[in-house]
């Protein structure tokens, strides 16, 4: 393996969008970010959040830039939402973004074997699912037209506030009197025996047989939406099951405070570059 990262370099970049696939209702978009260079580059793709009902490609643009800047081919994607079609139908968007990114990587200088996922809250939880099931027949209905040996693993998953309980988050929704949230859990979860299913953390609970790709989690510590706790426990879950998780706290943080500029959002960029170039040096010694 001939890819290396360094997460103090610094690259001009290219942006531009592409139709990424073609759902009953929409066309969806991917936005692009390249480093201008020869590469090959690490390859990351961002999921967004919003809920499972909203948000596209665009919602965490400073995040993706700043990885694209330090070196990695990055790509984000729209993604089917509830109103569209409930789970997994963005499960099976973001599994085809996997194996579409790896496809497309080489032309546009990056290594498909470093590919890695990145997932902000709702985003998180594709994350995980991703990460733990990249056999799932369900989660790889979407044919690759012509690639059929391009598989959905990915070196690693890195997640902003991931919902790793959709029901742990469900019921503090309901104890805050937040029916707006609540009622977004019961439009993607439908029918509702989906989520625990579809649950990252009962999955580990229930011992079910998954694969267990390095994982960063990055929490705010004063968020009343996912709450730390349940970053703890999901944590020692996968530590417990045999995976390798590097949990950070920012303290003073809420849900989104990645969307704000200052020095806990700056923090949250270096730690996810650190983390991203301790796997790509992984990789190399694998090699």
């Amino acid at each position: 393996m001939t890819t290396s990262y360094d997460p103090k370099a610094t690259y001009d970049i290219e942006i531009w969008e592409e139709d990424f696939r073609q759902a009953p209702a929409r066309m969806l978009l991917a936005r692009i970010w390249r480093p201008v260079g020869d590469g090959p580059f690490p390859v990351l793709l961002d999921l967004h959040g919003g809920a499972w009902a909203s948000k596209n490609r665009t919602a965490n643009v400073d995040m993706a830039e700043a990885m694209a800047r330090s070196g990695i081919l990055t790509a984000a994607v729209d993604m089917r939402v509830s109103g569209e079609a409930p789970y997994p139908a963005s499960v099976q968007d973001a599994n085809y973004a996997i194996r579409w990114l790896k496809m497309k990587a080489p032309e546009w200088g990056g290594d498909p074997g470093t590919t890695g996922v990145l997932g902000s809250s709702t985003g998180g939880h594709l994350a995980l699912l991703l990460g733990m099931r990249p056999d799932d027949a369900r989660y790889n209905a979407l044919k690759l037209e012509g690639h059929a040996e391009i598989d959905a693993r990915v070196a690693y998953v890195a997640a902003r506030s991931p919902i790793s309980d959709p029901l742990a988050r469900y019921n503090n929704a309901r104890a805050r009197g937040r029916e707006k949230m609540v009622a977004h859990h019961h439009a993607w979860f439908d029918p509702w025996s989906t989520i625990e299913e579809g649950n990252p953390q009962m999955m580990l609970d229930r011992g079910e047989k998954v694969a267990l790709p390095p994982l960063l989690i990055m929490q705010g510590g004063d968020d009343d939406n996912v709450l730390p706790a349940f970053q703890v426990k999901f944590a020692d879950s996968w530590r417990a099951a045999g995976g390798e998780c590097q949990l950070e706290v920012f303290e003073g943080c809420s849900h989104l405070w990645v969307l704000d500029p200052g020095p806990q959002t700056d923090r949250a960029h270096e730690t996810l570059k650190a983390f991203i170039a301790q796997r790509i040096g992984a990789l190399r010694k694998a090699a």
